[in-house]
């Protein structure tokens, strides 16, 4: 099957090298898609070997929409798309755990969850933690779901993802994906996966205001479903 990584990231100079050359070679292609990056991020993944994109509107879902674009336009198409982020709290060799259930099972989407026993202690800020708990909580109240968490993280069949039209430009990416692949009945599986402590300060749970918007995106994409 042919796989490709999409890692959004944002002024990652410190460790975006890291996360490129840790993530297994049956990987076809690493797209780095710089969000408005000010510091060395693109010099740094072009030199470890990844394809660099720009994107100037600031967004998670900016970026990962600018590299699904960048995918749709060429002419080999992934099997199996892979979102990561650039930070370095993710195992990037733990790809092949997340894979596998698609590979061998068939799945068409797999979250690579946080548990907390896997977690390094301050790896995520009680603000995640509780967000977490509470949007999986929504999503089991009103649609049945069994996540257990929005983590980053993760795996999907390539035309399934294009099946799901997304459309968030900012922190609801992750939360809309897991809701439209609820109403697709696409079939899902978390894999438990490792976490520690990111390289440098979070852009959104590092900071009240971005924990506050992200908390607003996550909940409203929730309750629009859910009164759909």
């Amino acid at each position: 099957m042919i796989i490709k990584v999409i890692i959004p990231a944002y002024n990652e100079a410190d460790s975006i090298a890291n996360v490129i050359q840790e993530i297994p070679k049956n990987v076809s292609e690493i797209i780095v898609v710089s969000n408005n990056s000010t510091d060395n991020t693109e010099i740094n993944a072009k030199a470890a070997g990844a394809t660099v994109l720009k994107e100037s509107q600031r967004g998670y879902g900016y970026a990962c929409l600018k590299g699904m674009e960048y995918i749709f336009n060429q002419n080999e198409k992934p099997d199996i798309l892979v979102f990561l982020d650039g930070d370095y709290s993710d195992y990037p060799e733990e790809l092949t755990k997340i894979v596998a259930p698609i590979i061998e099972d068939n799945i068409d989407f797999v979250i690579g969850a946080r548990v907390k026993s896997l977690r390094e202690n301050g790896s995520m800020t009680p603000q995640q933690v509780f967000g977490n708990w509470l949007a999986t909580f929504l999503m089991k109240l009103f649609f049945g779901a069994k996540f257990t968490d929005l983590g980053p993280f993760r795996a999907i069949k390539y035309d399934k993802l294009l099946n799901l039209n997304m459309e968030d430009k900012t922190y609801g990416w992750t939360v809309e994906m897991q809701l439209k692949a609820l109403k697709q009945k696409l079939s899902y599986v978390e894999v438990p996966v490792k976490y520690k402590k990111r390289i440098g300060v979070s852009k959104v749970s590092g900071t009240v205001k971005g924990s506050i918007f992200a908390g607003v995106k996550i909940l409203g994409w929730i309750f629009k479903y859910s009164f759909k």
